[in-house]
């Protein structure tokens, strides 16, 4: 919800080509309670005070020399590209209202304005643009939550796979490669069976960090579910590259933990695939790399495979 002090709070610009009016808006705005409020008599500065300040309210008058409020409404639109203008216009020419309307403008004061109107207008237009700017948070809200994992932020399936897509198309383009890292941590659930699982979630987060700071940082590291993660290589050079880079997480992991009180030990087994030599497609490298990641774990745990040409054929048939 829109609190009295929000609205209070909310930044307006005054733009008028006379001194006398402006100094009249400002002042029943200060009367009224509002704190953050500007002003300009150059309608030619419109434009990139907002660019920079990003107004909740405009109170634009429509007749000035040089450069009218039309011509200024056009210049807004160009910067707020959603569509929404924050302008509340001031004209002394009934004809123009409904041409303003048609314009852009949400709203309308008729010079000479009446002060107990102009206010329930300028609060009313306010609380509207406050309660879309909160609505556009929000839906920005379920976008981040819908393409990344709750837990630890990370990029989730969803997210991983186009960034997969976006780095094999990149590959293809520039003839380069890159890679696909599956990597597992062993023996979680025991750590989550004698710690507990909030202690286990943190464990989670702190690997995740590890994991972002071991890559580079064009590279994408997602969580999977679980204690899997899967770190997506924007560009390699060679695969010897992919070795250091593997031995890097690896070594990132195995440091010791404080939690408790106590430090906690945890490994992580790797598998790798790379584009173009494991897989053309993002589920075959993804498939490729799970294999390897099981035939990591099949040998030792805490340690790294990168795929095998024949496990194309296994996957041709899958």
């Amino acid at each position: 919800m829109i609190s009295a002090t929000d609205i209070l709070n909310a930044s307006v610009l005054i733009v008028d080509d006379e001194e006398t009016n402006v100094r009249l808006l400002e002042q029943m705005l200060h009367e009224a309670g509002y704190r953050c409020i500007s002003s300009t008599m150059d309608p030619h500065a419109v434009c990139g005070l907002h660019r920079a300040n990003h107004y909740d309210l405009i109170l634009l008058d429509l007749q000035m020399p040089g450069m009218d409020g039309f011509q200024v409404m056009e210049g807004l639109k160009e910067i707020e590209t959603d569509g929404y203008v924050p302008i509340l216009v001031i004209t002394a020419q009934p004809g123009h209202k409904l041409r303003a309307l048609a314009a852009g403008a949400k709203d309308f004061i008729s010079k000479p304005f009446e002060l107990m109107e102009a206010k329930a207008r300028i609060h009313n237009m306010l609380e509207v643009r406050l309660l879309y700017k909160q609505l556009e948070q929000y839906s920005r809200t379920l976008e981040s939550l819908a393409l990344h994992d709750v837990l630890t932020g990370l990029p989730n399936r969803r997210l991983l796979m186009d960034r997969l897509s976006l780095a094999i198309a990149h590959a293809q383009r520039y003839r380069s490669a890159m890679a696909v890292m599956y990597l597992d941590l062993d023996g979680f659930k025991q750590i989550n069976d004698t710690m507990g699982h909030d202690m286990g979630d943190t464990l989670l987060k702190m690997v995740a960090d590890r994991l972002v700071a071991a890559v580079r940082q064009e590279d994408t590291v997602a969580r999977m579910g679980g204690d899997e993660f899967v770190i997506g290589l924007w560009e390699i050079s060679h695969a010897e590259g992919v070795a250091t880079l593997v031995s890097k997480v690896i070594q990132a992991v195995s440091q010791p933990y404080r939690m408790q009180g106590r430090d906690v030990s945890m490994t992580a087994s790797v598998g790798v695939s790379i584009y173009p030599m494991h897989g053309a497609e993002v589920k075959t490298l993804m498939k490729s790399a799970d294999l390897a990641l099981h035939e990591a774990k099949r040998t030792g745990k805490n340690n790294y495979r990168i795929a095998a040409h024949i496990d194309l054929l296994a996957l041709a048939c899958s």
